[in-house]
């Protein structure tokens, strides 16, 4: 393809040339015709990309399959009058750096922005936010108009696009990524989720998307189905096997399994109740069976240590196991599994393989679990020491069956 059709192609410009980026959202839109132009900060990638002009995407699942993206090139993070021209002849814009890093691409993408609106004054640009980060979009804005100023109708011209990312990116190799720069592994799993109602554009025209009217909810199904229920799995095996290294591990004892799929079916009940006719039992069963299907992918090399660690944030207010049974307590539903799996997570103590506990699970260790149960659930979980009491009780049950059951002394 010369110059002049590419010109002709629309053109996405990806921020963050990594995992996601690389396997998920560049290779959808390149599929489905675009140009991708990947802005990032590791100099060798972006010569890379510029040198091949495409990269190969390795789907790793039952059968190998090579995808090869075509129609790619990059501009490092660093030259940026480069980096606002692209942005302001972009059709659509993406995110896909870490949540570090949001704070250095704004500026970018404002001035791109400020550009765009010299050429034309009324020429919307969307932005896809694929980032696992609540109220992401919430975020951009008041960060955008920041710099972009008063004068600047972010609202009217600027669509900022949440997304539910349920994408795993299975483990490579140093081997692999000196073989060839360019080329990422991937599961076969291909399906954004994102708010259909940001769009200020039509929809672009990308297999793979599935716009959503009701964002929050399918936030929410990720929160408290997939990361939910990674976390039961890894604290339920870590309990049942300290040799356990890897979730498929756990996951191939039938009671482990059977264990982690009730209690993902609980919360999927109390979703339902919460999102009335966004989901039926049977899409959610389907989505829980399929994700424990994806879980014992063993190319994904997902490890015990690194799904169920960072225990001050997992076992947090709002999130996975203790959001999820605060959204059951609100339509008086039974949360006993949840609330079981959460009771595992106090007693979670593995290491990478260096031997060593995540630094702030040690934190947890010393700041909260010696000060007992109570006192975890009022000041890591956020529960009320009045108003839940009930709970309060019942975790000090589950606390004392888990360690009768694993001989924790």
């Amino acid at each position: 393809m010369d110059k002049h059709d590419l010109h002709k192609m629309k053109k996405l410009v990806l921020f963050g040339a990594g995992n996601i980026g690389r396997s998920f959202i560049g290779q959808l839109f390149s599929r489905s015709g675009y140009e991708v132009v990947f802005i990032d900060i590791v100099e060798p990638m972006i010569e890379a990309l510029n040198k091949s002009g495409s990269y190969n995407v390795i789907i790793k699942g039952d059968k190998e399959e090579i995808i090869k993206v075509n129609h790619v090139r990059g501009v490092l993070a660093s030259d940026k009058e480069k980096v606002a021209e692209e942005v302001s002849t972009a059709d659509i814009i993406a995110s896909c750096v870490g949540n570090n890093a949001v704070p250095h691409i704004i500026p970018l993408i404002a001035k791109g922005l400020a550009k765009r609106y010299k050429r034309d004054k009324n020429l919307p640009l969307d932005i896809i936010i694929a980032l696992n980060m609540r109220d992401a979009a919430e975020y951009f804005e008041k960060e955008l108009s920041k710099i972009a100023g008063n004068d600047y109708p972010l609202n009217r011209l600027v669509g900022l696009v949440e997304t539910s990312i349920g994408k795993m990116v299975p483990i490579m190799t140093k081997e692999d990524m000196e073989t060839d720069i360019l080329q990422i592994f991937a599961e076969p799993y291909n399906n954004l989720i994102l708010d259909k109602k940001a769009f200020k554009n039509p929809i672009p025209d990308v297999k793979g998307l599935s716009p959503k009217d009701n964002m929050k909810a399918w936030v929410d199904r990720k929160l408290f189905i997939h990361n939910l229920g990674h976390a039961v799995i890894s604290y339920l095996g870590h309990l049942y096997d300290r040799k356990f290294i890897y979730l498929y591990e756990a996951l191939a004892v039938k009671k482990l399994y059977d264990q982690t799929r009730e209690t993902m079916m609980q919360a999927a009940e109390i979703l339902m109740k919460e999102y009335p006719g966004e989901f039926t039992k049977k899409d959610l069963e389907g989505h829980i069976d399929d994700l424990l299907k994806r879980f014992t992918n063993k190319a994904l090399g997902d490890t015990i240590y690194r799904v169920g660690r960072d225990l001050i944030r997992k076992l947090g207010p709002e999130d996975r196991l203790a959001g999820a049974i605060k959204m059951g307590l609100e339509h008086n539903m039974n949360v006993d599994k949840i609330l079981y799996a959460l009771v595992c997570g106090f007693y979670f103590r593995a290491v990478d393989e260096s031997g060593d506990m995540f630094d702030r699970d040690i934190e947890f260790v010393e700041k909260y679990f010696k000060k007992g149960i109570e006192y975890i659930l009022v000041n890591v979980c956020g529960f009320s020491r009045d108003k839940h009491r009930h709970i309060n009780r019942k975790c000090k049950k589950y606390s004392e069956e888990i360690k009768v059951l694993n001989k924790i002394k």
